[in-house]
């Protein structure tokens, strides 16, 4: 009862905030018309596997399940749903799934209708996906129901004297495939047994992306013998202290790919610089050798790229969190990154096995570079022991698909 009027509620502030803000707007035009677009898409002839993510980085945490299951089992289409524009208006388009959509918020209409629509063959929720009103119902018509990366902590409901009716979602669930063993333990506190601890499925993602990594001429043109750092999603303050040392180094070469690509931006990059640059837009066989910096001005290239530094930084620690380590680890290099990762479970791994590590200020970031300068078997062992915390966390996906198809 609590939880539908809540669920009633959430409905209609989405819709109200629709009226002021850009956000909440496409996500109920996303609502209306996934109604229509299903019924217009759905192939009554075939058998759906329907993924459901939060927003983008679930996304990605599911993705090589998609990707192993399209290989694997191309009888199957793919459902891919998003409950964030952030997830939905960057993935619209995946080729990986046959239909990607909004999923309607949890009142029970919207649940029935949109199961009795798609009518999966199985599903999976990706980490911190709990709706109750789909959990019930797919339980009630016998349709499987995966947790994938899922992390629980004993703050959480489940785990509170209140939290008897939230414990009942739990028991829906075919199989929970958690990231690490205090999940494991909390669960089977409250009886919850059918679980198995897998790790992170973003660990085999990013070995995936490297595996596939695209060759770049330009970039191994600009970068040469040159000792390479490359800057990923960086921000203005991380700028600050990066390009104030490479400025000051001409042994070194820069490539940033900066999280925001507008103009503003790039005038403020190129500001900065007291060296030599070039946009990669603008970039040539012939000019891109004269640069000692190389700007990153398009998107969808900063996982390739990481391969040509033998030094990365990872941006966003100096403001609302670091972006994704594991992206320039995997390539068996070191990772740098800003005092904001305490939330961030690999960082903290890599800043435990001297893979990762953090800075505070311009003097923190000077005395570490000057040590990879200067020491390169300290260098190699940082890189090494960053890709092999990579590699040594990989294998989720096989134990899931092992477990569910029995392969």
């Amino acid at each position: 009862m609590i939880y539908n009027l809540a669920m009633y509620i959430l409905e209609l502030g989405v819709k109200l905030a629709a009226l002021f803000s850009d956000k909440p707007a496409k996500m109920v035009k996303g609502y209306r018309e996934v109604f229509d677009l299903l019924e217009s898409k759905i192939d009554r002839n075939a058998q759906y596997i329907w993924f459901h993510a939060a927003s983008l980085g679930e996304f990605e945490q599911g993705r090589p399940l998609i990707e192993r299951i399209r290989k694997d089992y191309p009888q199957y289409k793919i459902l891919q749903t998003f409950f964030s524009p952030s997830g939905y208006e960057v993935r619209k388009n995946y080729d990986g799934a046959d239909i990607v959509c909004y999923l309607p918020i949890d009142t029970r209409s919207n649940a029935k209708k949109f199961i009795e629509l798609v009518n999966p063959a199985m599903v999976f929720f990706v980490k911190y996906e709990f709706w109750r009103n789909y959990l019930t119902i797919l339980y009630n018509k016998g349709i499987p129901v995966y947790s994938v990366s899922s992390i629980f902590r004993p703050g959480q409901a489940f785990f509170r004297w209140y939290g008897n009716s939230y414990r009942k979602v739990l028991t829906t669930f075919a199989h929970l495939f958690v990231q690490d063993e205090r999940s494991k333990e909390l669960l089977a506190g409250i009886g919850i047994n059918n679980t198995t601890v897998v790790g992170d499925t973003r660990f085999d993602r990013v070995l995936d992306i490297c595996a596939a990594a695209k060759q770049l001429p330009l970039v191994q043109k600009f970068k040469g013998d040159a000792l390479t750092f490359v800057a990923g999603s960086s921000w203005g303050p991380d700028e600050d202290i990066f390009i104030k040392y490479f400025n000051a180094h001409p042994e070194m070469k820069l490539i940033i790919a900066p999280h925001v690509v507008n103009e503003g931006h790039l005038k403020e990059i190129m500001s900065k610089l007291q060296r030599p640059c070039i946009r990669y837009t603008q970039a040539t066989e012939e000019n891109v050798q004269q640069a000692d910096c190389l700007i990153i001005d398009c998107y969808g290239l900063l996982s390739s790229i990481y391969r040509y530094g033998e030094i990365s930084y990872v941006g966003g620690g100096f403001g609302v969190g670091i972006h994704n380590v594991l992206e320039a680890a995997v390539y068996d290099i070191p990772v740098i990154f800003g005092p904001n990762n305490k939330k961030f479970r690999e960082a903290q791994h890599l800043l435990e096995k001297k893979g990762g590590f953090e800075i505070n200020s311009y003097g923190d970031f000077e005395q570490l570079m000057d040590r990879f300068l200067t020491d390169e078997a300290y260098l190699k062992q940082a890189g090494e022991t960053a890709g092999s915390y990579v590699k040594d966390n990989s294998g989720a996906m096989k134990m899931i698909m092992k477990n569910v198809f029995f392969k």
